[in-house]
């Protein structure tokens, strides 16, 4: 297994004929993502970081795993140091000792397909602690500015007369409803992915189970299990997303759980990659709204 760099971080490279991947090796993180002849796809923040009654807490850029509801200081507990990397068939498996305070200790195991351009992350997060606590866990991903992010909506009747509601939208109070990034359809939110403006943060229940980036000519998706009738944080949110002047995110979330001292719970992700928007998730004429945006 090949090794870099990224910003005097050590990282462990992890690829085939379809992508490249590079992963801390002290940290669970992955930080640069290559589609082959494409580049990383992945905001780089360098070492800008908040200060924390724990340390640094470096942002970094790429995939972080947290948990969920968001809290300073329980969530940005630092994850700088510690960890241990170990390789498994077609991919690494990275684990973090338990946090101070907290007690919960992070991993992530990342397997590459071998005939697609896929990768399949599995997080997990043990309760090391000597008492029972509630939380959900939290897969965010910040990639470049320039692009797009799709979430899909539902649609149709909650109820067979139609009197139900059909959806919730959680709406952060910095975000502005007329933010001209953000176009909210009866099918599918927008969120065009520029700086210049102030922050945006939106978030709801997605039964569809996946989220989308598209970004010069590549388009991923994100797939994760939408869990209907599961306790969700944040109203009910599976999925969320943020865009700042630096980076936009893609988020997952798995349900709020008691858990138990030496449990742990899991959340699967599934990346894939594809070159233009002809993807049968994307209907042709929101593929002429994305590429004018």
């Amino acid at each position: 297994m090949n090794t870099g760099d990224f910003n005097g971080w050590s990282t462990r490279i992890i690829e085939n004929h379809f992508l490249r991947l590079e992963v801390l090796t002290t940290s669970p993180r992955i930080v640069r993502l290559f589609p082959f002849g494409k580049a990383n796809l992945f905001a780089d923040l360098g070492n800008e970081y908040n200060e924390t009654p724990y340390g640094l807490f470096y942002f970094r850029g790429g995939h972080r795993l947290w948990h969920a509801p968001e809290a300073m200081p329980r969530t940005y507990i630092p994850d700088n140091e510690g960890a241990v990397i170990s390789a498994i068939p077609n991919g690494v498996r990275i684990e973090q000792p338990a946090e101070p305070w907290t007690h919960i200790a992070k991993s992530i195991e990342i397997r590459l397909n071998e005939n697609q351009p896929q990768v399949i992350l599995q997080h997990e997060m043990r309760n090391d602690g000597p008492w029972t606590v509630e939380f959900a866990p939290w897969a965010l991903t910040m990639f470049r500015l320039g692009g797009v992010g799709i979430f899909p909506q539902p649609v149709g009747n909650a109820d067979p007369a139609g009197l139900l509601a059909n959806r919730q939208l959680a709406i952060w109070p910095y975000t502005k409803l007329d933010d001209p990034r953000l176009t909210l359809r009866d099918d599918f939110i927008l969120l065009r992915a520029s700086g210049g403006l102030p922050p945006v943060k939106v978030g709801y229940f997605n039964p569809h189970g996946w989220q989308g980036y598209y970004l010069e000519g590549t388009l991923f998706i994100k797939r994760f299990d939408p869990l209907p009738g599961a306790n969700f944080p944040d109203g009910g949110c599976n999925t969320e997303t943020y865009t700042n002047h630096q980076f936009i995110e893609l988020e997952s979330l798995g349900p709020l759980t008691r858990v138990a001292p030496g449990e742990t719970i899991t959340h699967t992700e599934t990346w894939e990659l594809y070159h233009g928007l002809e993807h049968p998730l994307i209907p042709p004429a929101l593929a002429d709204v994305i590429q004018q945006n």
